[in-house]
């Protein structure tokens, strides 16, 4: 989270980059911070884990947006937090089917 805070506070993020990936990156880095949550919160709420990493992240997403209004240079996109969100989703509709294949029930 404080890496996604750090990014978010730059006035650019790099080379003018096709659209694309920025939207693969917003993805890939919600879906990787959902996981990590599922990861860290797993073994002490179970399958609520998933419920409570999605709450985390999504909100965090909202409220990195939210910060970017206030750093010049950078703007605040719904379509980013749409993109963050179907991270989150996809690591949340994973992680049980990962769960079950390690634990050997399919």
């Amino acid at each position: 989270m404080a890496l996604i805070f750090y990014l978010s506070d730059q006035p650019t993020v790099g080379p003018e980059l096709p659209a694309w990936t920025r939207v693969v990156a917003h993805f890939t880095e919600y879906f990787l911070l959902a996981s990590l949550w599922i990861w860290a919160l797993a073994p002490s709420q179970g399958r609520r884990a998933i419920a409570i990493a999605a709450a985390i992240s999504i909100l965090y997403a909202v409220s990195d947006e939210y910060h970017q209004r206030y750093v010049e240079g950078r703007v605040s996109d719904v379509f980013d937090v749409l993109t963050d969100t179907a991270g989150v989703l996809a690591a949340c509709w994973l992680a049980p089917r990962i769960g079950r294949a390690r634990r050997g029930a399919y």
